[in-house]
C-alpha cells in the first residue's frame, strides 16, 4: 500500500463508503411508491468519484451497476462542466448508455465547496414508461419505439428545482404516472441523503485526504483482483449456453463465451453468439459488460472491493450486431434474459478455471409475470411480478431455494401486497417437488405460483425460458426439469409457450413453474441421510431418487432400503 496511505483511515473510508451508499438504498426502499421498487428491490445505488468511477456500490441489483460506466460516459459527454448543486441529470435510453427503458438511471453531482468530487447514482426499475403494452416490459416488441418513453440524457432537476417541463412529458406519456413520478423523487431524496453523507466525510478528512482515498479504493480493488487472477490457471475456456427462443420465432439463441485468463487480467469474446434478434430480448453492451463484470467479481474472493478497480482488470469483446450488442433501433425491453443466459455461460468457463467456487445453474433468471387492465371502478392496474427462485448445488452445499438468482438481489412480491391493491388472488406460491438437478450436492427446488385474475380482459404477458435448455449441471451433476406456463379456465388447461402476450377473462388461473438448480457433483455419492431428508420433507419423491439417485426409500416412512437400493445399482433388483 502507498506510504502515503494510512491502513486504519483507509479500512474507516472504505466502510464509510459501504455504509452511505447502503443508506442511499434504504431510503430508496422507504420512500419508493411502486411494488417492482420498494417490495421487489428492483433498483440499485452506487456512489462514483468526480472522474465518475464507481467506487462503492449497495448491496442491490449488481446487474444494473456495471452498467454505469457507460452511462457516465453519456452524462459527462452531455454536460461536461455544466453541472451545479442540486443538478439530477436522468436518461434511459439504450443507446445511450441506458439498458431498458423501464430502467431509469439518475446521476446526481455532488460538489463539495463549489467543486464536483462526486456523483450519487440510482437507478430503479419502474412499473411503467408508456410503449405499446402496460409494464413497457414485453418480449415481443420489434423495435425500441414500441417500447415506452425514450428519455436522452435531461437535466430533471437543477439546482434543486424540478424540471416541470419534463415532469409533465414523463406524467404524460406513462400509464401510473403517480407511481412513476413518486418513484422519482424517491430516487432524487435518496441521492440528496448520499450528498449529506459525502459532506459530512470531506469534513472529517478534507478534500485532498479524500479524493486520495477514493483512488485507493479503486487501485486496492484491481490490485487484489490481479494477485488473485496470477492464480487461476492460463489458458482460453470456452462455454456455450442457449435461450429457448425470442417468442417470435422457434430458433435457439447461443450465447457462447471464450474466457481467457492472461497474467493478471481476463479476456472475455462474445463472437459467435446469435445475431440479434426481431423480438425484444436483445442487451445493449452496456448491459452485457455488466453481466461480464459481476460474473468475474462473483469468482473472486469476497473481501475484493466492489467498484470499478475489477473492472480494469476485465476485456469485454462483443462483436456489433449481435444479441449482446444489437443495432439501434433493435428492441431491448426483455434484455433481462439474456443477461441471466450470459450470467450462465460465464460461470460455465469460470468453472473451468475455479471449479471449487462456482456452482450449477440456477433457475435461469427471475420469471416476469405482468397483469394489466381496468379494475372493477374504472381505474387502472398494472401487475409486474418477478418470480425469484432457485440455485443451483454448489460446491459443499446443496443449492439454495425461495432466493433471488445469484446475479440479481430481488425479493418475490409478497402475497399480500398483490391481493390488497389489485384484482387478483395468488392460489399457490410454493416450492415445486422433483424440479432440481441431483447430484452429490442437489439445486434448489423451483417455484410455483398461481394467479386467479378478478377482472375482466386482462392482458398477461409472461416472460419466462429453460423450457428446451434445462438449467445445467456441474462435476457429474444432473439438469434440473424444464419450466412450464400453464392457463386454466372454464375446466379446460392449455400449455402455454415460455414468452406470451394475451388477453384472458375473469377467473382465469396463470401458473408458472420454474426450473430448479442444477445438480453438482455425482449423484450416487450423495448419502443416505441427506435423500431420506429430501423425501420426509416431501422435496423429492420416491420416484425421483429412484430414477435420479438409483436409490430405494419407503415413501411412507421415508427410510432407505440400503439392501434394495445396493441390489438396483448393481442391476439386480427387480
Amino acid at each position: 500500500m502507498n506510504r502515503a496511505i494510512d491502513p486504519i483511515t483507509f479500512a474507516v473510508v472504505k466502510n464509510a463508503m459501504d455504509s452511505i451508499v447502503d443508506e442511499v438504498a434504504y431510503t430508496v426502499l422507504r420512500t419508493a411508491r411502486s411494488e417492482i421498487v420498494k417490495d421487489v428491490m428492483d433498483y440499485s445505488a452506487a456512489i462514483c468519484d468526480r472522474h465518475g468511477q464507481m467506487i462503492a456500490q449497495a448491496k442491490t441489483i449488481a446487474l444494473h451497476l456495471g452498467a454505469i460506466p457507460e452511462a457516465m460516459a453519456e452524462v459527462r459527454k452531455r454536460y461536461g462542466d455544466a453541472l451545479a448543486p442540486g443538478d439530477a441529470v436522468i436518461v434511459n435510453d439504450p443507446y445511450q448508455g441506458g439498458m431498458h427503458l423501464p430502467d431509469i438511471f439518475m446521476f446526481v453531482p455532488f460538489f463539495y465547496r463549489e467543486e464536483l468530487e462526486g456523483f450519487c447514482v440510482v437507478i430503479c426499475h419502474h412499473t411503467d414508461v408508456g410503449g405499446r403494452v402496460p409494464g413497457s416490459n414485453a418480449s415481443d416488441s420489434t423495435e425500441v419505439y414500441q417500447e415506452g418513453l425514450r428519455i436522452p440524457v435531461v437535466k430533471l432537476y437543477e439546482r434543486g428545482v424540478v424540471n416541470d417541463i419534463m415532469e409533465r412529458v414523463i406524467a404524460q406519456n406513462v400509464r401510473v404516472p403517480d407511481r412513476v413520478l413518486g418513484d422519482l423523487r424517491a430516487q432524487y431524496a435518496a441521492s440528496q441523503v448520499g450528498v449529506r453523507e459525502l459532506t459530512a466525510l470531506f469534513d472529517r478528512y478534507g478534500r485532498d485526504d479524500a479524493r486520495r482515498y477514493f483512488a485507493e479504493l479503486l487501485d486496492y480493488a484491481e490490485r487484489l483482483t490481479r494477485e488473485e487472477i496470477r492464480r487461476w490457471p492460463k489458458g482460453t475456456f470456452h462455454f456455450e449456453d442457449f435461450i429457448d427462443d425470442d417468442g417470435l420465432s422457434p430458433e435457439p439463441i447461443p450465447i457462447r463465451v471464450a474466457l481467457t485468463v492472461h497474467e493478471d487480467r481476463v479476456s472475455v469474446d462474445y463472437t459467435g453468439s446469435s445475431p440479434q434478434v426481431r423480438a425484444a430480448i436483445n442487451s445493449t453492451l452496456s448491459y452485457t459488460k455488466s453481466c461480464t463484470y459481476l460474473s468475474v467479481r462473483c469468482a473472486l474472493k469476497g473481501d475484493v472491493p466492489n467498484n470499478a478497480g475489477v473492472f480494469r482488470c476485465i476485456e469485454v469483446h462483443v462483436p456489433e450486431g449481435t444479441v449482446l450488442n444489437p443495432i439501434e433501433p433493435a428492441a431491448v425491453a426483455a434484455r433481462a434474459l439474456t443477461g441471466y443466459r450470459v450470467f450462465d455461460a460465464m460461470l460455465g468457463a469460470l468453472a473451468q478455471v475455479v471449479p471449487d467456487r462456482i456452482p450449477a445453474a440456477g433457475e435461469g433468471g427471475n420469471t416476469v409475470v405482468c397483469l394489466s387492465g381496468k379494475k372493477d371502478d374504472g381505474s387502472s392496474y398494472i401487475i409486474v411480478d418477478m418470480i425469484c427462485g432457485a440455485w443451483g448445488g454448489r460446491p459443499g452445499s446443496d443449492g439454495i431455494e425461495a432466493i433471488t438468482n445469484a446475479s440479481q438481489n430481488l425479493s418475490n412480491t409478497p402475497v399480500e401486497t398483490l391481493e390488497a391493491q389489485h384484482p387478483v388472488r395468488v392460489e399457490a406460491y410454493e416450492l415445486e417437488p422433483d424440479s432440481c438437478g441431483a447430484g452429490r450436492y442437489r439445486g434448489g427446488l423451483g417455484i410455483r405460483r398461481s394467479y386467479r385474475v378478478l377482472a375482466d380482459d386482462v392482458l398477461l404477458q409472461l416472460r419466462a425460458d429453460r423450457m428446451k435448455f434445462q438449467p445445467y449441471g456441474l462435476q457429474g451433476g444432473l439438469p434440473a426439469r424444464s419450466a412450464s406456463n400453464r392457463l386454466q379456465h372454464a375446466g379446460e388447461t392449455i400449455e402455454l409457450a415460455s414468452k406470451v402476450g394475451m388477453r384472458i377473462a375473469r377467473g382465469t388461473v396463470v401458473t408458472h413453474t420454474q426450473p430448479g438448480g442444477g445438480g453438482f457433483g455425482d449423484p450416487l455419492l450423495r448419502p443416505a441421510q441427506e435423500i431420506e431428508r429430501d423425501v420426509w420433507d416431501h422435496k423429492l419423491s420416491a420416484d425421483f431418487v429412484r430414477q435420479h439417485y438409483r436409490a430405494v426409500v419407503d415413501p411412507a416412512s421415508g427410510r432407505l432400503d440400503a439392501a434394495q437400493t445396493q441390489a438396483l445399482r448393481a442391476g439386480t433388483a427387480d
